[in-house]
Protein backbone atom coordinates (compact mmCIF):
# COMPACT_ATOMS: atom_id res chain seq x y z
CA UNK A 1 0.00 0.00 0.00
CA UNK A 2 1.45 3.79 -0.87
CA UNK A 3 1.77 5.57 2.03
CA UNK A 4 2.80 8.72 0.18
CA UNK A 5 0.12 11.22 -0.53
CA UNK A 6 0.44 10.99 -4.56
CA UNK A 7 -1.99 13.62 -5.30
CA UNK A 8 -0.80 16.53 -3.02
CA UNK A 9 -2.94 17.70 -0.27
CA UNK A 10 -2.44 18.71 3.14
CA UNK A 11 -3.88 15.58 5.04
CA UNK A 12 -1.55 12.64 5.79
CA UNK A 13 -3.32 9.27 6.43
CA UNK A 14 -4.05 8.54 10.05
CA UNK A 15 -2.01 5.36 11.62
CA UNK A 16 -3.40 4.10 15.07
CA UNK A 17 -4.82 0.88 16.74
CA UNK A 18 -8.00 2.53 17.68
CA UNK A 19 -9.56 5.19 15.37
CA UNK A 20 -12.63 6.49 13.62
CA UNK A 21 -13.35 9.34 10.74
CA UNK A 22 -16.10 10.84 9.96
CA UNK A 23 -17.26 14.43 8.49
CA UNK A 24 -17.10 16.30 11.51
CA UNK A 25 -14.36 16.82 13.95
CA UNK A 26 -16.35 17.04 17.07
CA UNK A 27 -17.76 13.78 16.12
CA UNK A 28 -14.85 11.85 15.19
CA UNK A 29 -13.77 13.55 19.03
CA UNK A 30 -17.08 11.73 20.39
CA UNK A 31 -15.98 8.40 19.29
CA UNK A 32 -12.87 8.44 20.16
CA UNK A 33 -14.03 9.36 23.48
CA UNK A 34 -16.51 6.21 23.66
CA UNK A 35 -13.09 4.37 22.85
CA UNK A 36 -11.26 5.59 25.60
CA UNK A 37 -14.51 5.06 27.93
CA UNK A 38 -14.04 1.02 27.28
CA UNK A 39 -15.98 1.16 24.54
CA UNK A 40 -15.73 -0.78 21.21
CA UNK A 41 -15.86 0.01 17.28
CA UNK A 42 -19.93 0.03 17.22
CA UNK A 43 -19.71 2.32 21.08
CA UNK A 44 -17.35 4.70 18.97
CA UNK A 45 -19.79 4.83 15.72
CA UNK A 46 -22.96 5.61 17.70
CA UNK A 47 -21.75 8.40 19.96
CA UNK A 48 -20.11 9.90 16.63
CA UNK A 49 -23.45 9.32 14.91
CA UNK A 50 -25.59 10.85 17.73
CA UNK A 51 -23.07 13.54 17.73
CA UNK A 52 -23.45 14.41 14.02
CA UNK A 53 -26.98 15.33 14.22
CA UNK A 54 -26.35 17.88 16.57
CA UNK A 55 -22.77 19.35 14.92
CA UNK A 56 -23.93 18.39 11.36
CA UNK A 57 -27.85 19.19 11.18
CA UNK A 58 -27.68 19.32 7.56
CA UNK A 59 -26.47 16.72 6.32
CA UNK A 60 -28.55 14.21 9.12
CA UNK A 61 -31.15 14.85 12.21
CA UNK A 62 -33.22 12.54 14.71
CA UNK A 63 -35.86 11.56 11.44
CA UNK A 64 -33.41 9.61 8.81
CA UNK A 65 -32.21 6.58 8.29
CA UNK A 66 -29.03 4.40 8.10
CA UNK A 67 -27.54 1.27 7.10
CA UNK A 68 -24.19 -0.76 8.55
CA UNK A 69 -21.84 -3.14 7.65
CA UNK A 70 -19.71 -4.28 10.53
CA UNK A 71 -17.26 -7.22 11.35
CA UNK A 72 -17.54 -8.11 14.63
CA UNK A 73 -13.74 -10.54 15.06
CA UNK A 74 -15.77 -13.38 13.28
CA UNK A 75 -18.07 -12.37 10.99
CA UNK A 76 -19.85 -9.74 8.64
CA UNK A 77 -23.26 -8.65 9.26
CA UNK A 78 -25.52 -6.32 7.78
CA UNK A 79 -28.32 -3.70 9.55
CA UNK A 80 -31.02 -1.86 7.20
CA UNK A 81 -31.99 0.80 9.35
CA UNK A 82 -34.53 2.63 6.72
CA UNK A 83 -38.01 3.08 7.66
CA UNK A 84 -40.72 2.40 5.94
CA UNK A 85 -44.07 4.28 3.68
CA UNK A 86 -46.78 5.40 6.20
CA UNK A 87 -50.07 3.54 6.28
CA UNK A 88 -52.55 6.26 4.01
CA UNK A 89 -49.38 5.81 1.40
CA UNK A 90 -51.25 4.12 -1.07
CA UNK A 91 -51.06 4.56 -5.44
CA UNK A 92 -54.42 6.29 -4.71
CA UNK A 93 -53.04 8.54 -1.93
CA UNK A 94 -51.30 10.13 -4.93
CA UNK A 95 -53.37 9.89 -7.61
CA UNK A 96 -53.24 13.76 -8.44
CA UNK A 97 -49.72 13.73 -9.00
CA UNK A 98 -47.49 12.50 -11.94
CA UNK A 99 -44.31 12.76 -9.85
CA UNK A 100 -43.04 11.92 -5.96
CA UNK A 101 -42.67 15.73 -4.29
CA UNK A 102 -38.92 16.71 -3.52
CA UNK A 103 -39.52 18.34 -0.34
CA UNK A 104 -42.52 18.40 2.49
CA UNK A 105 -44.39 15.97 4.03
CA UNK A 106 -45.44 13.62 1.02
CA UNK A 107 -41.54 12.58 1.04
CA UNK A 108 -41.45 11.66 4.58
CA UNK A 109 -41.20 7.94 5.66
CA UNK A 110 -40.90 6.47 9.21
CA UNK A 111 -37.68 7.40 10.51
CA UNK A 112 -35.48 4.24 11.03
CA UNK A 113 -32.09 5.26 12.30
CA UNK A 114 -33.12 5.43 15.89
CA UNK A 115 -34.23 1.99 15.84
CA UNK A 116 -30.82 1.12 13.79
CA UNK A 117 -28.65 2.89 17.39
CA UNK A 118 -30.58 0.46 19.13
CA UNK A 119 -30.26 -2.88 17.82
CA UNK A 120 -26.42 -2.22 17.29
CA UNK A 121 -26.02 -1.16 20.61
CA UNK A 122 -27.85 -4.09 22.12
CA UNK A 123 -26.01 -6.49 19.88
CA UNK A 124 -22.46 -5.15 19.79
CA UNK A 125 -22.34 -2.05 21.97
CA UNK A 126 -19.99 -2.42 25.57
CA UNK A 127 -20.70 0.87 26.92
CA UNK A 128 -24.36 1.79 28.52
CA UNK A 129 -26.80 3.36 25.57
CA UNK A 130 -27.66 6.65 27.24
CA UNK A 131 -23.70 7.39 27.91
CA UNK A 132 -23.13 7.38 24.06
CA UNK A 133 -25.33 10.50 24.02
CA UNK A 134 -23.46 12.70 26.57
CA UNK A 135 -21.30 14.76 23.88
CA UNK A 136 -24.05 15.41 21.60
CA UNK A 137 -26.46 16.46 24.58
CA UNK A 138 -23.67 18.82 25.51
CA UNK A 139 -23.45 20.63 22.52
CA UNK A 140 -27.26 20.72 21.64
CA UNK A 141 -27.56 22.57 25.01
CA UNK A 142 -24.74 24.56 25.79
CA UNK A 143 -23.39 25.03 22.00
CA UNK A 144 -20.74 24.95 19.30
CA UNK A 145 -19.08 26.61 16.90
CA UNK A 146 -20.18 25.55 13.11
CA UNK A 147 -17.58 24.51 10.87
CA UNK A 148 -17.04 26.06 7.51
CA UNK A 149 -18.63 23.76 5.05
CA UNK A 150 -21.53 23.04 7.07
CA UNK A 151 -22.15 27.38 7.62
CA UNK A 152 -22.42 27.22 3.85
CA UNK A 153 -24.77 24.63 2.95
CA UNK A 154 -27.11 25.58 5.85
CA UNK A 155 -27.42 29.03 4.17
CA UNK A 156 -28.00 27.27 1.05
CA UNK A 157 -31.05 25.28 2.19
CA UNK A 158 -32.90 28.17 3.24
CA UNK A 159 -34.79 29.66 0.36
CA UNK A 160 -35.83 26.00 -0.40
CA UNK A 161 -37.01 24.73 2.91
CA UNK A 162 -37.89 28.03 4.69
CA UNK A 163 -42.09 27.73 4.36
CA UNK A 164 -41.40 24.40 5.34
CA UNK A 165 -43.23 23.30 9.04
CA UNK A 166 -41.09 24.07 11.72
CA UNK A 167 -37.72 24.68 9.53
CA UNK A 168 -37.39 28.56 10.00
CA UNK A 169 -38.86 28.24 13.63
CA UNK A 170 -35.79 25.50 14.10
CA UNK A 171 -33.21 26.52 12.25
CA UNK A 172 -32.52 29.65 11.26
CA UNK A 173 -31.36 33.21 13.80
CA UNK A 174 -33.18 35.84 12.93
CA UNK A 175 -34.12 34.84 9.47
CA UNK A 176 -30.65 33.29 8.64
CA UNK A 177 -28.36 30.96 9.29
CA UNK A 178 -25.41 30.67 11.73
CA UNK A 179 -22.22 31.62 10.17
CA UNK A 180 -18.77 29.37 10.32
CA UNK A 181 -18.01 30.00 13.76
CA UNK A 182 -20.76 30.99 15.28
CA UNK A 183 -22.30 29.36 18.17
CA UNK A 184 -24.88 27.35 17.89
CA UNK A 185 -27.14 25.81 20.58
CA UNK A 186 -30.76 23.86 20.37
CA UNK A 187 -31.73 23.07 23.75
CA UNK A 188 -35.09 21.63 22.56
CA UNK A 189 -32.83 19.14 20.42
CA UNK A 190 -30.77 18.24 24.05
CA UNK A 191 -34.62 17.43 25.69
CA UNK A 192 -35.32 14.91 22.60
CA UNK A 193 -31.83 13.25 22.56
CA UNK A 194 -32.23 12.77 26.39
CA UNK A 195 -35.56 11.16 25.82
CA UNK A 196 -34.11 8.53 23.56
CA UNK A 197 -31.17 7.85 25.61
CA UNK A 198 -33.30 7.33 28.73
CA UNK A 199 -35.83 5.44 27.28
CA UNK A 200 -33.44 3.49 24.73
CA UNK A 201 -35.70 4.91 22.17
CA UNK A 202 -39.13 3.86 23.45
CA UNK A 203 -40.50 6.69 23.14
CA UNK A 204 -39.23 7.70 20.09
CA UNK A 205 -41.49 4.85 18.58
CA UNK A 206 -44.00 4.19 20.75
CA UNK A 207 -44.50 7.33 23.39
CA UNK A 208 -44.64 10.74 24.01
CA UNK A 209 -41.84 11.61 21.12
CA UNK A 210 -44.06 9.27 18.83
CA UNK A 211 -46.94 10.81 20.15
CA UNK A 212 -45.73 14.55 19.43
CA UNK A 213 -44.44 13.51 15.53
CA UNK A 214 -47.87 12.60 15.44
CA UNK A 215 -49.84 14.73 16.46
CA UNK A 216 -47.73 17.20 14.83
CA UNK A 217 -47.83 15.79 11.29
CA UNK A 218 -51.81 15.74 11.78
CA UNK A 219 -51.70 19.49 12.03
CA UNK A 220 -49.09 20.59 9.39
CA UNK A 221 -50.52 18.10 6.60
CA UNK A 222 -48.50 14.78 7.06
CA UNK A 223 -50.60 11.52 7.89
CA UNK A 224 -48.27 9.73 10.10
CA UNK A 225 -50.43 7.38 12.86
CA UNK A 226 -48.83 5.78 15.90
CA UNK A 227 -49.71 2.46 14.14
CA UNK A 228 -46.79 3.67 11.46
CA UNK A 229 -44.23 4.11 14.57
CA UNK A 230 -44.83 0.60 16.48
CA UNK A 231 -44.55 -0.69 13.40
CA UNK A 232 -41.31 -0.33 12.77
CA UNK A 233 -38.34 -2.06 13.08
CA UNK A 234 -34.63 -2.44 11.38
CA UNK A 235 -33.77 -5.79 9.70
CA UNK A 236 -30.03 -7.63 10.12
CA UNK A 237 -29.72 -8.45 6.70
CA UNK A 238 -26.53 -10.39 4.68
CA UNK A 239 -24.18 -8.63 2.86
CA UNK A 240 -24.43 -8.67 -0.93
CA UNK A 241 -20.92 -9.89 -1.70
CA UNK A 242 -19.08 -9.48 -5.20
CA UNK A 243 -15.27 -10.33 -6.00
CA UNK A 244 -13.18 -7.69 -7.71
CA UNK A 245 -9.89 -9.85 -8.17
CA UNK A 246 -8.99 -11.09 -4.94
CA UNK A 247 -10.91 -9.04 -2.76
CA UNK A 248 -14.38 -8.95 -2.29
CA UNK A 249 -17.05 -5.46 -2.03
CA UNK A 250 -19.53 -5.67 0.41
CA UNK A 251 -22.76 -3.84 0.19
CA UNK A 252 -26.01 -3.70 2.04
CA UNK A 253 -29.08 -5.59 -0.38
CA UNK A 254 -31.62 -3.62 -1.82
CA UNK A 255 -33.69 -1.76 -1.48
CA UNK A 256 -30.46 -0.21 -0.98
CA UNK A 257 -28.29 0.69 -4.39
CA UNK A 258 -24.82 -0.43 -3.24
CA UNK A 259 -25.49 -3.36 -6.07
CA UNK A 260 -24.77 -0.94 -9.04
CA UNK A 261 -21.33 -0.30 -8.01
CA UNK A 262 -20.90 -4.07 -7.70
CA UNK A 263 -22.69 -3.85 -11.01
CA UNK A 264 -20.15 -1.50 -12.52
CA UNK A 265 -17.41 -3.38 -11.08
CA UNK A 266 -18.04 -6.57 -12.78
CA UNK A 267 -18.96 -4.79 -16.40
CA UNK A 268 -15.43 -3.48 -16.21
CA UNK A 269 -13.73 -6.84 -15.64
CA UNK A 270 -15.56 -8.42 -18.50
CA UNK A 271 -14.15 -4.79 -20.18
CA UNK A 272 -10.32 -5.21 -18.96
CA UNK A 273 -10.29 -1.77 -17.86
CA UNK A 274 -7.37 -3.05 -16.20
CA UNK A 275 -5.60 -3.31 -19.29
CA UNK A 276 -5.54 1.07 -19.62
CA UNK A 277 -3.65 3.11 -16.97
CA UNK A 278 -4.83 4.57 -14.12
CA UNK A 279 -5.63 8.35 -14.85
CA UNK A 280 -6.19 7.82 -18.41
CA UNK A 281 -9.10 8.96 -20.13
CA UNK A 282 -9.74 5.66 -21.88
CA UNK A 283 -10.12 3.70 -18.30
CA UNK A 284 -12.14 6.50 -17.06
CA UNK A 285 -14.11 6.41 -20.11
CA UNK A 286 -14.79 2.75 -19.23
CA UNK A 287 -15.41 3.45 -15.66
CA UNK A 288 -18.06 6.16 -16.90
CA UNK A 289 -20.10 3.62 -19.45
CA UNK A 290 -20.03 1.17 -17.03
CA UNK A 291 -21.88 3.24 -14.26
CA UNK A 292 -24.19 4.70 -16.51
CA UNK A 293 -25.14 0.82 -17.51
CA UNK A 294 -25.28 -0.22 -13.78
CA UNK A 295 -27.55 2.89 -13.25
CA UNK A 296 -29.99 1.91 -16.17
CA UNK A 297 -30.35 -1.53 -14.27
CA UNK A 298 -30.57 0.00 -10.68
CA UNK A 299 -33.19 2.71 -11.39
CA UNK A 300 -35.26 0.00 -13.30
CA UNK A 301 -35.32 -3.60 -11.09
CA UNK A 302 -34.41 -2.28 -7.53
CA UNK A 303 -36.31 -1.63 -4.83
CA UNK A 304 -37.68 -2.98 -1.64
CA UNK A 305 -36.39 -6.49 -1.27
CA UNK A 306 -40.35 -7.35 -0.95
CA UNK A 307 -41.63 -6.68 -4.35
CA UNK A 308 -38.01 -6.82 -6.37
CA UNK A 309 -39.13 -8.97 -9.86
CA UNK A 310 -35.61 -9.54 -10.64
CA UNK A 311 -33.46 -11.42 -8.28
CA UNK A 312 -30.43 -9.42 -7.17
CA UNK A 313 -28.29 -13.23 -8.51
CA UNK A 314 -29.70 -12.33 -12.11
CA UNK A 315 -27.76 -8.62 -12.03
CA UNK A 316 -24.88 -9.61 -10.61
CA UNK A 317 -24.48 -13.01 -13.18
CA UNK A 318 -20.79 -12.86 -14.61
CA UNK A 319 -22.51 -13.76 -18.20
CA UNK A 320 -25.17 -10.74 -17.76
CA UNK A 321 -22.99 -8.44 -16.68
CA UNK A 322 -20.33 -9.56 -19.95
CA UNK A 323 -22.99 -8.97 -22.12
CA UNK A 324 -23.62 -5.76 -20.79
CA UNK A 325 -20.16 -4.95 -21.19
CA UNK A 326 -20.07 -6.17 -24.85
CA UNK A 327 -22.53 -2.60 -25.71
CA UNK A 328 -20.09 -0.42 -24.59
CA UNK A 329 -17.28 1.23 -27.61
CA UNK A 330 -13.85 1.60 -25.94
CA UNK A 331 -13.71 4.41 -28.07
CA UNK A 332 -16.88 6.86 -27.70
CA UNK A 333 -19.74 7.78 -25.32
CA UNK A 334 -22.87 5.63 -25.27
CA UNK A 335 -26.64 6.25 -24.04
CA UNK A 336 -28.22 2.95 -22.26
CA UNK A 337 -31.29 1.73 -21.36
CA UNK A 338 -32.12 -1.25 -18.77
CA UNK A 339 -30.60 -4.81 -19.73
CA UNK A 340 -32.89 -7.64 -19.60
CA UNK A 341 -32.13 -9.49 -16.76
CA UNK A 342 -33.03 -13.41 -16.32
CA UNK A 343 -35.89 -13.03 -13.94
CA UNK A 344 -36.31 -15.85 -11.43
CA UNK A 345 -27.43 15.50 2.24
CA UNK A 346 -25.86 12.14 3.90
CA UNK A 347 -23.15 11.41 6.67
CA UNK A 348 -20.85 9.00 6.50
CA UNK A 349 -18.64 7.42 9.26
CA UNK A 350 -16.10 4.27 10.52
CA UNK A 351 -14.35 2.82 13.52
CA UNK A 352 -12.09 0.19 14.34
CA UNK A 353 -10.46 -1.10 17.61
CA UNK A 354 -7.78 -2.95 18.44
CA UNK A 355 -9.84 -6.02 18.96
CA UNK A 356 -10.61 -6.12 15.45
CA UNK A 357 -13.50 -4.87 15.18
CA UNK A 358 -14.50 -2.52 11.90
CA UNK A 359 -17.84 -0.76 11.50
CA UNK A 360 -18.53 1.14 8.07
CA UNK A 361 -21.97 3.44 8.91
CA UNK A 362 -23.97 6.02 7.09
CA UNK A 363 -27.04 7.96 8.23
CA UNK A 364 -28.76 10.31 6.18
CA UNK A 365 -31.81 12.96 5.68
CA UNK A 366 -30.64 12.60 2.17
CA UNK A 367 -31.06 16.52 0.21
CA UNK A 368 -29.27 18.41 2.66
CA UNK A 369 -31.53 18.89 5.68
CA UNK A 370 -34.44 16.37 3.78
CA UNK A 371 -37.70 17.08 3.83
CA UNK A 372 -37.69 20.51 5.37
CA UNK A 373 -40.41 19.36 7.63
CA UNK A 374 -39.06 20.07 11.35
CA UNK A 375 -40.83 18.44 14.53
CA UNK A 376 -40.85 20.07 17.96
CA UNK A 377 -37.68 18.90 19.94
CA UNK A 378 -35.36 19.56 16.56
CA UNK A 379 -36.60 16.51 15.06
CA UNK A 380 -36.06 16.70 11.02
CA UNK A 381 -37.44 14.70 8.75
CA UNK A 382 -35.73 13.36 5.72
CA UNK A 383 -36.79 12.89 2.14
CA UNK A 384 -36.83 9.41 1.48
CA UNK A 385 -40.15 8.89 0.35
CA UNK A 386 -39.51 11.02 -3.01
CA UNK A 387 -37.41 8.26 -4.45
CA UNK A 388 -40.18 5.94 -5.02
CA UNK A 389 -41.93 5.74 -8.49
CA UNK A 390 -45.73 6.65 -9.06
CA UNK A 391 -45.12 4.52 -12.53
CA UNK A 392 -47.87 1.88 -12.26
CA UNK A 393 -46.48 -2.03 -11.81
CA UNK A 394 -43.11 -0.45 -11.04
CA UNK A 395 -41.04 -2.92 -8.56
CA UNK A 396 -40.32 0.51 -6.64
CA UNK A 397 -44.25 2.01 -7.05
CA UNK A 398 -45.03 3.51 -3.65
CA UNK A 399 -47.14 1.67 -1.32
CA UNK A 400 -48.14 1.52 2.78
CA UNK A 401 -45.00 -0.37 4.70
CA UNK A 402 -42.80 -0.12 1.91
CA UNK A 403 -38.96 1.17 1.43
CA UNK A 404 -38.09 2.95 -1.05
CA UNK A 405 -35.38 3.05 -3.37
CA UNK A 406 -31.92 4.19 -1.02
CA UNK A 407 -29.05 5.84 -2.05
CA UNK A 408 -27.07 5.91 1.05
CA UNK A 409 -24.23 3.00 0.77
CA UNK A 410 -21.70 1.84 3.83
CA UNK A 411 -19.13 0.03 1.98
CA UNK A 412 -17.06 -2.96 3.19
CA UNK A 413 -13.71 -4.89 1.51
CA UNK A 414 -12.53 -7.51 2.62
CA UNK A 415 -9.88 -10.13 1.31
CA UNK A 416 -9.51 -13.73 2.13
CA UNK A 417 -12.35 -13.78 4.30
CA UNK A 418 -10.68 -10.87 6.45
CA UNK A 419 -12.08 -7.82 7.00
CA UNK A 420 -9.56 -5.07 5.09
CA UNK A 421 -11.49 -2.07 4.76
CA UNK A 422 -14.52 0.30 6.20
CA UNK A 423 -15.27 2.93 3.84
CA UNK A 424 -17.88 5.00 2.34
CA UNK A 425 -18.85 8.35 -0.34
CA UNK A 426 -22.05 9.77 0.21
CA UNK A 427 -23.45 12.46 -1.53
CA UNK A 428 -26.93 11.12 -3.25
CA UNK A 429 -26.32 9.35 -6.17
CA UNK A 430 -22.34 9.80 -5.68
CA UNK A 431 -22.44 7.19 -3.59
CA UNK A 432 -21.87 3.85 -6.03
CA UNK A 433 -19.96 5.99 -8.18
CA UNK A 434 -17.77 6.44 -5.32
CA UNK A 435 -17.71 3.20 -3.92
CA UNK A 436 -16.70 2.04 -7.57
CA UNK A 437 -13.66 4.59 -8.16
CA UNK A 438 -12.28 3.96 -4.34
CA UNK A 439 -12.65 0.25 -4.69
CA UNK A 440 -10.31 0.77 -8.16
CA UNK A 441 -8.25 3.49 -6.75
CA UNK A 442 -7.43 1.29 -3.56
CA UNK A 443 -7.18 -2.68 -5.42
CA UNK A 444 -5.58 -1.71 -8.22
CA UNK A 445 -3.48 1.38 -7.60
CA UNK A 446 -2.57 0.44 -4.08
CA UNK A 447 -3.50 4.06 -2.42
CA UNK A 448 -4.23 4.27 0.87
CA UNK A 449 -7.42 5.39 2.31
CA UNK A 450 -6.23 9.04 2.27
CA UNK A 451 -5.07 8.89 -0.81
CA UNK A 452 -8.13 7.20 -2.40
CA UNK A 453 -9.94 9.90 -1.32
CA UNK A 454 -7.71 12.68 -2.25
CA UNK A 455 -8.02 11.39 -6.03
CA UNK A 456 -10.26 13.39 -8.48
CA UNK A 457 -13.19 12.12 -9.17
CA UNK A 458 -15.92 11.91 -11.69
CA UNK A 459 -19.79 12.14 -11.35
CA UNK A 460 -22.76 11.51 -13.11
CA UNK A 461 -25.56 13.91 -11.45
CA UNK A 462 -29.00 13.41 -10.87
CA UNK A 463 -29.54 14.85 -15.03
CA UNK A 464 -27.30 12.24 -16.10
CA UNK A 465 -24.50 14.84 -17.43
CA UNK A 466 -21.45 13.92 -16.56
CA UNK A 467 -19.42 16.34 -14.41
CA UNK A 468 -15.40 16.30 -13.08
CA UNK A 469 -13.40 18.20 -10.21
CA UNK A 470 -11.45 21.07 -11.14
CA UNK A 471 -8.49 18.95 -10.36
CA UNK A 472 -9.22 16.37 -13.19
CA UNK A 473 -6.17 16.75 -15.70
CA UNK A 474 -7.25 18.53 -18.33
CA UNK A 475 -5.52 15.56 -20.48
CA UNK A 476 -8.40 13.32 -18.97
CA UNK A 477 -10.86 15.67 -19.96
CA UNK A 478 -9.64 16.33 -23.10
CA UNK A 479 -10.12 12.34 -24.03
CA UNK A 480 -13.40 12.18 -22.75
CA UNK A 481 -14.42 15.17 -24.52
CA UNK A 482 -12.85 13.46 -28.06
CA UNK A 483 -14.70 10.13 -27.17
CA UNK A 484 -18.14 12.12 -27.31
CA UNK A 485 -18.59 12.74 -23.87
CA UNK A 486 -20.13 16.26 -22.69
CA UNK A 487 -18.02 17.12 -19.75
CA UNK A 488 -18.63 20.28 -17.12
CA UNK A 489 -15.74 20.71 -15.15
CA UNK A 490 -16.66 21.52 -11.69
CA UNK A 491 -15.09 24.81 -9.89
CA UNK A 492 -12.62 23.54 -7.68
CA UNK A 493 -15.19 24.69 -4.50
CA UNK A 494 -17.95 22.27 -5.51
CA UNK A 495 -19.56 19.84 -3.00
CA UNK A 496 -20.90 17.80 -5.70
CA UNK A 497 -18.59 15.03 -5.52
CA UNK A 498 -19.13 13.51 -1.99
CA UNK A 499 -17.18 13.33 1.01
CA UNK A 500 -15.77 10.02 1.70
CA UNK A 501 -14.13 8.60 5.02
CA UNK A 502 -12.10 5.60 5.23
CA UNK A 503 -10.55 3.14 7.34
CA UNK A 504 -8.69 0.43 5.95
CA UNK A 505 -6.56 -2.71 8.39
CA UNK A 506 -2.72 -2.80 8.35
CA UNK A 507 -2.60 -6.58 7.55
CA UNK A 508 -0.83 -8.07 10.87
CA UNK A 509 -1.22 -11.74 12.64
CA UNK A 510 -0.69 -9.95 15.87
CA UNK A 511 -1.75 -7.01 16.33
CA UNK A 512 -4.74 -4.57 14.81
CA UNK A 513 -3.93 -1.56 13.53
CA UNK A 514 -5.58 0.29 10.94
CA UNK A 515 -4.34 3.71 8.45
CA UNK A 516 -7.31 6.36 8.18
CA UNK A 517 -8.69 8.87 5.92
CA UNK A 518 -11.09 11.67 5.87
CA UNK A 519 -12.42 13.66 3.15
CA UNK A 520 -10.75 17.39 2.66
CA UNK A 521 -13.64 18.44 0.38
CA UNK A 522 -15.59 18.37 4.08
CA UNK A 523 -14.74 19.57 7.59
CA UNK A 524 -14.33 15.90 8.39
CA UNK A 525 -11.42 14.16 10.45
CA UNK A 526 -9.92 10.72 11.13
CA UNK A 527 -8.53 10.24 14.58
CA UNK A 528 -6.93 7.26 16.45
CA UNK A 529 -4.84 6.58 19.38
Amino acid sequence: MLISPPFGGGRAPVLARNTVASSQPLATQAGIEALQNGGNAVDAALATAITLTVVEPTMNGLGGDGFAILWDGKKIHGLNASGRAPAAWTPEYFASKSAMDLIGWNTVTVPGMVAGWIALSRKFGKLPFAQLFQRAIDYAENGFPVSPVIARQWREAIPILKNQPGFSESFLIDGKAPQAGQIWKYPAQAKTLKEIATTEGESFYKGPLAQSMVDFAKATGGCFTMQDFADNEPDWVEPLAFDYGDYTLLEIPPNGSGIAAQMALGILQAANAKQYPANSAQRIHLQIEAMRLAFADAYAYVSDARSMQVPVSSLLDRDYLASRAALIDDSKAGTYGPGDPHSGGTVYLCAADESGMMISYIQSNFKGFGSGVVAPGGIAFHNRGMSFSLLNGHPNQVAPGKRPFHTILPGFLTKDGKPLMAFGVMGGNMQPQGHLQFVMRFVDEYLNPQACSDAPRWRIDDLGKLTVEASMPQGVVDGLKAMGHEVAVQPASSLDFGSAQAIAKLMDDVTSAYIAGSDHRRDGLAAGF
